[in-house]
């Protein structure tokens, strides 16, 4: 619980930043006109043309600010333990010592706004609350679009509700301690950078960058960091999951969470069209699933989120029409390069680039430039109402009942094409053993792995062992028949000549009625030493040009090449030591030993 006041952190706040103004956020649409006319006149926004892209602006950053800093984002435990080996740790009172060295002052001659904000619908018992304070209305404006922004989160901790105090700085004041103006760039920011995540006091402080998780704190750092710690205080869990509905023909609901590391296929999964006739997709979330249990003893989950925050390169009208559709209007984009008719353009938007672009720096640009006309982690943020599937219920205080939770990575090799857990813990295995081949040069030999387990590597705010622990913790607690079954899926395995053995994209909707017909139990499915795996004439294959022989490599286990990945994921399990889950090891034996009888 936070000490301080709301009104008294904002003060104290003031007194460290020296701010020239300070302005309480409402989240309201006149505040969003203001803004938006301030960015425009600055120089940080380009409005685009309104016929074409309504209410839409595009900012350019940077080029020092264009992604997430995880070698400057910290975990400030009290014990450096607690931080685990997967986390960049600093010992609290040092990091706090710095920061306010940095902070001082940082705000002189800017604006501070106070942003109050809710992670979850208002009135849900599974939201939480934040305060963020940022010098800058563009954090402001997609706080606006990715939190529930308003005074009615004010009142709310009025009343004796939990709040997370964050604090941003673009760490570029405009005025020297002497009164002096500096002259404003279009796009502030420090050559010095820190997030900075305080898992004891459950605070933020991030300094130096404008950009994405780095300065909407209630993005990563709240949702996953801070959010999978008071998870594993209050008995929830907080993940890095993709969240929707899946409809079959006869109307039958599954409500479905998803892990994917990034380039793995998650935001083409939460906006699925499936390619099955009858069968329907929802969206309720694309990033984040915070996943509690209701009185009953079922597992429920929302998205406390309001937006999204995509990768706009890659996302296309053949990709995914339905991302492109929700982005129409109502939204900013970061990087993106500009149309010479004022709209936007990125690779994969369409196959042929459009002429005359105007590039992420805001260069002339052609095919022959040599670079990207847009950054490859430019991004689109969007109201998630905007989607044209998003699921009535996506808004829902009580969330939705969870069926199915879904492990994925982009494996070329070895992990087919869906297999099913044997039971809870085996799950918790299959998320903790996630992973990607890392570089196109290697895929296809076994051995070039990058871990991201549960896909929360950048993002767990605790050791990862003991995270893993708090899953079987929460599994045990609960009735085995109330829990989520565990499927662990790879769209991309390979063949010898390098090519993808399964089509993807709405195709995979064939995989999700598979494991829809297995939660009603409905079809079968055999055992193999690594998991359940479908017998193939149950899967729904009408109308697929695939071979036998292509199905057969997709699912096939090869006994070599898994006792070598056993060997990398005990190599993998050392590093945590004491603070491994017994058992983790325990199924790692049994694989070992099921491979045995291969």
């Amino acid at each position: 619980m936070t000490v301080l006041t709301v009104e008294q952190w904002v003060a104290e706040t003031a007194k460290l930043t020296q701010p020239s103004e300070i302005v309480w956020c409402d989240g309201s649409s006149a505040e969003w006109l203001k803004l938006t006319e301030l960015l425009v006149s600055n120089g940080t926004f380009i409005r685009l043309n309104p016929e074409l892209r309504p209410n839409s602006f595009l900012a350019r950053t940077d080029p020092a600010d264009v992604a997430r800093v995880e070698d400057r984002t910290f975990i400030c435990s009290t014990h450096e333990v607690d931080a685990g080996p997967t986390n960049n740790w600093r010992d609290p009172l040092w990091m706090k010592n710095l920061l306010r060295s940095l902070f001082k002052g940082s705000m002189r001659g800017r604006t501070m706004y106070v942003v109050p904000f809710a992670m979850g619908p208002l009135d849900s018992p599974q939201a939480r609350f934040g305060v963020e304070i940022t010098d800058s209305p563009y954090v402001v404006l997609s706080m606006h679009i990715m939190t529930r922004v308003s005074n009615g989160v004010l009142e709310k901790i009025s009343k004796g509700a939990d709040w997370v105090p964050a604090l941003h700085s673009v760490g570029a004041p405009l005025l020297d301690e002497n009164g002096v103006q500096s002259p404003d760039t279009t796009w502030p920011c420090n050559v010095e950078k820190y997030i900075a995540q305080f898992p004891e006091s459950n605070e933020i402080w991030s300094f130096g960058s404008g950009y994405g998780g780095n300065a909407l704190l209630g993005k990563k750092c709240m949702s996953l960091r801070i959010g999978s710690v008071l998870g594993r205080n209050e008995g929830w869990l907080a993940e890095h999951m993709l969240l929707v509905k899946l409809t079959s023909p006869s109307g039958k609901n599954f409500h479905i969470a998803a892990a994917f590391p990034s380039a793995c296929g998650k935001t083409n999964l939460a906006m699925l069209r499936p390619t099955l006739p009858g069968w329907k997709v929802a969206t309720i979330g694309d990033d984040i699933a915070w996943i509690a249990p209701d009185s009953d003893g079922r597992l429920r989950a929302i998205n406390p989120e309001a937006g999204f925050f995509g990768v706009a390169p890659g996302t296309g009208l053949k990709t995914n029409p339905v991302a492109v559709e929700t982005m129409r209007a109502n939204t900013i984009f970061t990087n993106v390069a500009l149309t010479e008719d004022g709209d936007v353009w990125w690779e994969g938007l369409t196959d042929d680039a459009p002429a005359n672009l105007i590039d992420w720096t805001g260069k002339a640009w052609s095919p022959l430039s040599g670079s990207p006309a847009a950054h490859p982690n430019s991004r689109f943020t969007v109201s998630l109402s905007q989607c044209p599937i998003i699921d009535p219920e996506w808004d829902s205080p009580a969330g939705v009942p969870l069926d199915a939770i879904l492990f994925g990575g982009r494996r070329a090799t070895n992990v087919p094409l869906v297999v099913e857990s044997r039971d809870w813990e085996h799950g918790v295995f299959m998320g903790a053993t996630i992973s990607s081949e890392q570089t196109a040069a290697a895929e296809g030999v076994v051995g070039t792995l990058r871990r991201d387990p549960f896909a929360m590597l950048p993002f767990c705010g605790y050791n990862m062992g003991d995270y893993w622990q708090h899953w079987l913790k929460v599994g045990q607690s609960l009735k085995a028949d109330d829990l989520p079954r565990i499927f662990q899926v790879n769209w991309f395995r390979k063949d010898a000549n390098g090519k993808f053995l399964w089509p993807g994209f709405g195709e995979n909707a064939r995989v999700m009625e598979w494991i829809a017909r297995r939660l009603e139990n409905e079809v079968s499915a055999q055992e193999s030493a690594i998991g359940k795996l479908p017998i193939i004439r149950d899967l729904n294959l009408e109308g697929l040009a695939i071979s036998d022989e292509k199905l057969a490599e997709i699912f096939q286990i090869d006994k070599a090449a898994w006792h070598h990945e056993a060997e990398l994921t005990a190599e993998y399990f050392a590093k945590f030591g004491e603070q491994l889950p017994a058992e983790m090891g325990q199924q790692l034996e049994l694989l070992r030993s099921n491979l045995t009888k291969l």
